[in-house]
């Protein structure tokens, strides 16, 4: 298991996207869910037997990551303002953003688009995986 420093972004697999969390100290893990909004649970709870993956994170991240974390605990969740990866990244660099949820709607209207020009699923898919793709560039430029 690889071991990760207070104020780290951690993730598992949950179905087809990565849930994310910010580590908090003492085996402890900030996170956002449908049903209990932001808290603060176990390693165990967050991992759910899945695979632990961590992204370190610089210095300064981290100790915005713990302050926020000590402070800002309990906002509810919304799949669109406030998921998992608003809150993470909220708490690392002060920007609620969402990477994964961008590169599912560009992926989506892209696929539609290319459906509703073509009728082939084939277009489609391809549509949806260009629009992933694009959107992940260009979330990756903002860190």
């Amino acid at each position: 298991m690889t071991r990760y420093l207070p104020g780290d972004i951690v993730a598992r697999r949950k179905g087809l996207v990565m849930h994310k969390g910010v580590a908090t100290g003492d085996g402890r893990i900030l996170h956002n869910t449908p049903f209990r909004g932001e808290h603060v649970c176990t390693e165990s709870e967050f991992r759910a037997g899945k695979r632990l993956y961590v992204q370190r994170q610089d210095v300064e991240a981290r100790r915005r990551a713990v302050e926020h974390a000590d402070r800002h605990a309990g906002g509810s969740y919304n799949l669109f303002t406030n998921n998992c990866e608003h809150t993470v990244y909220r708490a690392t660099s002060g920007v609620g953003y969402s990477p994964q949820l961008k590169s599912w709607i560009a992926g989506l209207g892209l696929a539609t688009v290319a459906f509703a020009v073509t009728r082939h699923p084939g277009v489609a898919a391809a549509g949806y995986a260009l629009g992933r793709r694009l959107a992940g560039r260009s979330a990756d430029r903002r860190r």
